[in-house]
Formats: structure tokens, sequence, C-alpha cells
């Protein structure tokens, strides 16, 4: 892909979770079946807009996050297509049982929304920022997991998940991100694109992540390395076939995500890797630790997340590889 498929002006900002809630207001209209259920979280959650338009398709289940997913299974079961939203922290925080036994095992076609997912979630602290939830949605048998990496994309996966026949997990931030895809940008579930492209190191990136990184790879052009731009934001299924021909030609990874580095994006590419063509990689994201409370450009620096540290990143491969090599 080129750049013709990405906004020329990154400087606007709006919430992941907002494109999700124009999203699911447009598969109201176009689908009879979808109906939302919500956890006392409807405007956090941007569902208002759904509710609104249609109030007899709306369950407000109140703070009862178990609850939630397993009426969503039942309505799903009866021919629906339900999306049930809270905080990820909650879902599949609290009720990852329920979603596994009544949803997965089920293989009934749930959307499950976690609002409020990562650092975006700045001031609230350790308790809110949801770090685990890829680890813990990518290991569930049947479930598919999406990180999109703006608003823009966020409403087209809402859309897409309508029509997919399998259970789906979404993760979506709260605070304001650049919005960096248009909507001419294609989105499929399962794919993954090339945002810009390179040949010395392939910077693999998934939901908020993706703007970083194509700063960074600007970073790293100024001191002549070049660097491909691969979104991932459908981590499970992970197309695998975009992400090897893009290694097998730059021969240096780098992963990053506002996540958990065991278990999420990066764990996904090292197994994909290891098992098909092992690479010299490091993976950038949350290395075994909890968030803290904080506004989240402070959050990204403090953690070794921004731009700055992914270009260290991709530095430090590479001269290791080198050192390697002799």
């Amino acid at each position: 892909m080129s750049d013709l498929f990405l906004a020329e002006d990154r400087k606007k900002l709006e919430p992941i979770r907002k494109g999700y809630g124009r999203g699911l207001l447009e598969a109201g209209k176009r689908w009879d079946n979808v109906v939302a259920l919500c956890a006392d979280l409807t405007e956090s959650t941007q569902m208002h807009l759904f509710a609104e338009a249609f109030p007899k398709r709306y369950v407000e289940v109140g703070v009862a996050e178990q609850n939630l997913v397993t009426v969503g299974s039942g309505l799903a079961a009866m021919g629906k297509i339900p999306f049930v939203s809270s905080y990820a922290a909650f879902s599949p925080g609290r009720n990852w049982e329920q979603i596994r036994t009544t949803i997965c095992l089920n293989d009934q076609p749930v959307k499950i929304i976690g609002s409020h997912a990562g650092l975006y979630t700045g001031a609230d602290g350790a308790t809110h920022q949801m770090l685990e939830d890829i680890a813990l949605m990518r290991v569930l048998p049947n479930m598919v997991v999406i990180a999109p990496g703006d608003s823009v994309e966020a409403q087209k996966a809402t859309l897409a998940m309508a029509s997919d026949k399998r259970p789906n997990y979404m993760r979506v931030a709260r605070e304001a991100t650049p919005i960096i895809t248009t909507d001419k940008t294609p989105f499929e579930i399962g794919k993954a694109y090339v945002f810009r492209e390179g040949s010395d190191v392939t910077l693999i990136s998934t939901g908020t992540m993706t703007y970083p990184a194509l700063e960074a790879a600007e970073l790293l052009e100024k001191d002549g390395v070049s660097a491909e731009v691969v979104h991932v934001p459908t981590i499970k299924p992970l197309d695998g076939a975009t992400i090897i021909k893009s290694v097998e030609k730059t021969k240096h990874v780098v992963t990053v995500e506002e996540a958990q580095i065991i278990g999420g994006l990066g764990g996904a590419v090292a197994e994909l890797l290891g098992e098909n063509l092992p690479t010299h990689m490091t993976r950038v994201g949350m290395k075994d630790r909890f968030g803290e409370s904080g506004k989240p450009d402070e959050l990204l620096k403090h953690f070794g997340l921004s731009s700055a540290h992914i270009a260290m990143a991709v530095h430090h491969l590479m001269l290791d590889h080198a050192n390697h090599k002799h």
C-alpha cells in the first residue's frame, strides 16, 4: 500500500471509541437483527448513539459484566447479532470465564467491545488500564481479535464484525489519537497492511501504536534506515503471509503495541516467525508491568513506547545483529 491510502494531514485527533459508536449505529440501520447491550457505560463506550436510535433493540444490564456476555450469547443463539460494551478492564477482565464458556465454546457470534483499553485510559491508572486483553482473548478458540488504528478504521471494523459469523473482540481507546487512515483505506478482518514501504527493518504495529510507528519510520529515514511499517488491525487470525513477505525482505523485526508483549502482538509475531522464518527481533510494549496514572503522552514516554523509543529500539536491534554476524 502507498501513502495514497493514508491521511495526508495526521493532526486531526479523535477517540477510537467514537468510530465504534458511529459504526454500531450504521450496523443497526443496515441489519434489523443487530442488538446492543451495555454494563452501565453507555456514553463512555459510545453506545448511546445506538440506544437512542433503537431503544427496543438496546438492553441495559447494569454493573453486571458476567451477565452482559451471557445474555449476549443467549441472544446470539436466537439469531441476533449482539454487540456488548464495557471497559476492557471489566470485559474481558472480569467475565473471561463466561466469554469462554457461553460464547466461544458455543461458537456464538457475540461482538465484545473492550473500551478504555491500554495506556490511553490515562489518569484512571493501573486498575483501569487493561494491558492483558489481547493475550486473554487471542488464546480463546474461535475468537477473532481486532485493534483498529484510528476511529475511521474502528467504524469499518464494527461493520465488518456485524457480518462476521465468529465471536469477535475489539479493543478501543479512551483518549483522542491521530486519524491516520481515510475512507478509502481498505479494511478486512484477517488482513494486515503495509502502510509504508522500506527495506532495512519491519515495524509491525497494532492499534494506537501504528501512528508512533509511522513517526519512528520518519525519524529512522533521517538516520539512513529504511523502515517498512506493517499495520496489523487483526491480531487473530494473524495475516502471516503479509508479515513473512515483509520480513523476508528486511531481515529485522520490531513489534510495537500498547499492551503486554507476553501473549500480545509481539508474542503472536514471535510464534509465527519462530515456526516459519526465525528472525532477529525486538518487542516494544509493556514488559511485564502494570500501568500508572498520567497523561497518555507521559505514559508512552515513561514506558518506552514513544516514536523516539521505537526508533532507538531499531538501532539497538540492527547494531546487535551486526555484532552477532561478526
